[in-house]
């Protein structure tokens, strides 16, 4: 392992993966160096003097406080095992045992361990989907209060805002409509830990508010995915007198690791030093990068920039309501008029050692993060450039400007099905092979990774459709949990 990740290293890559930090130079640059040459010997366990994660009363307690007073909340709690903890802790914290939890379909798979941790009972708000991509978009406040006036005893809602492309929900509608029924609003924010200091430092003209800003109870952000920290530190924000924190930090203690990661807290330190003192330079960086890389992208013939009809952004105000706001942090790119898909594009930018986070059908996605700079934009520019040379002959101009239009061309190669009829999740259960699994009721999710957003759900019927898309990404190289090395499925038993 350690043989690759030095080879990596070694190509001075591009990283427009999380994590957030894209290397030790934004650490370096803030003056960290020492700290990064001898972080080693800084890994050490609860010894005198270094805290208690669980009853943190002096250091530990110092950096929580100082995350609650950058969220502006009443408490914010540190994650060693990322935002997957606190969200489990959450739901376990929010949902009584055998209780409802309203929860949109394209919730992280941690949510969905969550419902078995917690013995919740899901009800599925389904996410607006963007027939144009073939991607979710965002979950409407009038989705949620379809659930809640169907389901008046669930506890709690959740959803992730924003999802893995950067689209976000109307956090502050749902907040309201939520609290009118004085239920818990869970805001999964693992890809939106930055957006507060976008508006917290006056760089925010255009980008969606904060879930903290927004209204929600219980805020999960996965600081390592966009800002400067490391893989796997994340927080948990607390601001609401709906949940108890006492109930909540119980909740956590039986989640994390009883031996935390000192490595991992000191860099969440760090990162809100970082902030705290350099905030306004880190982010006005970002934002200026960020804009002059848009309008360089609109100048490359035939180069699709995904809009879901943000502010500033194409698309009218129909589409605004109905598709959410950009992170614009989230780039997502379509070549498809010159013929070349997601999957394609990525393998092209890999060649000049430019490393995106993921792609669905047309649409590839640049994760930029807090440690991204002008050279890595720059760089970037100039390989899609190349790109579009040497596939010019290629370039479809009438098919872009359908493309353009949000017309067919933009379909990803084979489409998700709609989920199947719903059914009480099973408890006892069997392993069937997938081609057996038609009619069954799924008993463990069948996930595609990346993203990490189940194509199967608990509780829900398999269809055949279901069968042959699960065929075809795995066909297609992709990843899909759930599905053992002998291609069995875990369902019901049949009564």
């Amino acid at each position: 392992m350690k043989e690759f990740l030095l080879q990596h290293a070694d190509k001075d890559p591009v990283s427009f993966h999380m994590p957030g930090h894209k290397g030790e130079a934004i650490f370096r640059k803030y003056g960290y160096g020492d700290f990064l040459d001898r972080f080693v010997d800084c890994d050490v366990t609860e010894i005198p003097g270094a805290d208690n994660l669980f009853q943190a009363e002096g250091i530990i307690r110092d950096v929580m406080e100082r995350y609650a007073r950058l969220y502006d909340v009443q408490n914010s709690f540190l994650l060693i095992n990322g935002s997957s903890g606190g969200l489990i802790a959450s739901v376990m914290a929010s949902v009584r045992p055998a209780g409802k939890l309203i929860m949109a379909r394209n919730c992280h798979k941690a949510v969905f361990n969550a419902l078995t941790l917690a013995g919740a009972e899901p009800v599925y708000a389904h996410p607006e989907f963007l027939e144009e991509y073939g991607i979710s978009g965002a979950v409407t406040v009038e989705e949620i209060e379809r659930c809640m006036n169907e389901n008046p005893d669930a506890d709690a809602v959740i959803l992730p805002s924003p999802n893995y492309y950067g689209i976000c929900s109307d956090i502050e509608s749902i907040a309201k409509a939520v609290h009118a029924r004085d239920k818990v609003l869970i805001v999964d924010q693992a890809h939106g830990a930055h957006l507060k200091f976008f508006h917290k430092f006056g760089f925010g003209d255009g980008m969606p508010k904060s879930a903290e800003e927004s209204g929600a109870d219980l805020v999960i952000g996965s600081i390592h995915k966009t800002l400067a920290t490391l893989t796997q530190s994340a927080i948990l924000n607390h601001n609401t007198e709906r949940v108890s924190k006492y109930v909540l930090e119980d909740k956590l203690q039986m989640i994390e690791s009883t031996s935390p990661s000192y490595i991992l807290m000191s860099f969440l330190d760090i990162n809100a030093e970082i902030l705290e003192n350099h905030g306004a330079e880190a982010i006005g960086d970002w934002r200026r990068n960020l804009d002059a890389f848009y309008e360089e992208l609109k100048e490359i013939p035939g180069l699709k920039i995904m809009s879901v009809g943000a502010d500033g952004g194409e698309g009218d105000s129909s589409t605004t309501s109905r598709a959410g706001r950009m992170d614009m942090t989230k780039v997502n790119l379509d070549m498809g008029a010159y013929g070349i898909d997601g999957a394609a594009l990525e393998l092209e930018l890999m060649k000049y050692n430019i490393f995106p986070e993921l792609y669905a059908g047309n649409v590839l996605m640049l994760m930029t993060g807090i440690g991204n700079t002008k050279k890595h934009f720059d760089r970037t520019i100039a390989a899609l450039k190349d790109i579009a040379w040497q596939h010019a002959a290629d370039y479809n101009e009438e098919r872009f400007a359908v493309d353009a239009a949000g017309g067919a061309a933009s379909q990803p190669a084979f489409k998700a099905p709609a989920p199947g009829k719903l059914h009480p999740i099973p408890i006892h259960k069997e392993m069937v092979p997938l081609d057996e699994a038609a009619g069954r009721i799924c008993a463990s999710s069948l996930i595609p990774y990346p993203p990490g957003i189940p194509l199967v759900c608990p509780g829900e019927e398999i269809t055949e459709d279901m069968i042959s898309y699960v065929k075809a990404l795995r066909n297609d190289g992709e990843k899909v949990m759930g599905i053992t090395d002998q291609g069995d499925v875990v369902v019901g038993t049949k009564e």
